[in-house]
């Protein structure tokens, strides 16, 4: 699963949240431009349609603003091919990242080879949701997933200690559902049954204290 290689099919860039405007936080930027520095010529794939924890900004038509479109918008400005850069709407967390980008994407492709860029807070959620995901039976592995992460250097301090905490808090969460789901097909009914970001009916996450709630 970790095996290094130096060419992938596609670099994979988890969503960082997008502000009013537009605007992608640093950290996000940073995500971005490791991924063009380290293209050579695999797909860029941004990931998440947004997040649970703030109301998404809109569009001067009033339309929701996906972070992975906006991302992807991005790299069109710094110069990437657009036959080179997909976009992923329907992932809301990091777990669903791994999931929908697996779904949309990497199965039809068929794409085995994979790198993740994601920043040095969220390196660890990000590898164990996207190993245990795309190791799953029935997922259509073995994969070969190489994940690489940006510097935190910068952030507010007491905006990053609270994510740190916040990112704990989620590994704790996704160890107690790992253990009881081995195949997709049970990975699909828990997130659509008992997920609170995707399951019909379901409370909604509590809400985050403001500082936190600025890292997403």
């Amino acid at each position: 699963m970790r095996g290094l290689v130096d060419k992938f099919d596609a670099i994979m860039i988890p969503g960082g949240g997008v502000r009013a405007g537009g605007r992608l936080p640093a950290w996000t930027e940073r995500r971005l431009e490791r991924a063009l520095e380290r293209q050579s010529g695999e797909y860029l794939l941004t990931l998440s349609a947004g997040t649970p924890h703030r109301p998404a900004p809109v569009d001067s038509r009033g339309y929701q603003m996906h972070e992975s479109r906006v991302a992807a918008e991005y790299l069109l400005r710094r110069g990437a091919d657009p036959a080179r850069v997909l976009f992923e709407t329907c992932s809301l967390d990091t777990v669903g990242n791994a999931y929908f980008s697996l779904a949309i994407h990497v199965l039809p492709r068929r794409w085995r080879s994979l790198l993740v860029i994601t920043s040095e807070f969220h390196l660890e959620r990000t590898r164990e949701a996207f190993e245990w995901v795309y190791g799953l039976a029935g997922a259509g592995g073995p994969y070969q997933l190489q994940f690489e992460a940006v510097s935190d250097a910068g952030l507010d301090e007491t905006l990053l200690a609270a994510r740190i905490r916040k990112e704990r808090e989620g590994l704790r969460a996704l160890h107690k559902v790992m253990p009881r789901i081995s195949t997709l097909a049970e990975f699909h009914a828990w997130l659509f049954a008992e997920h609170t970001a995707y399951a019909a009916g379901a409370a909604a996450a509590a809400p985050l204290d403001a500082i936190t709630r600025e890292s997403y």
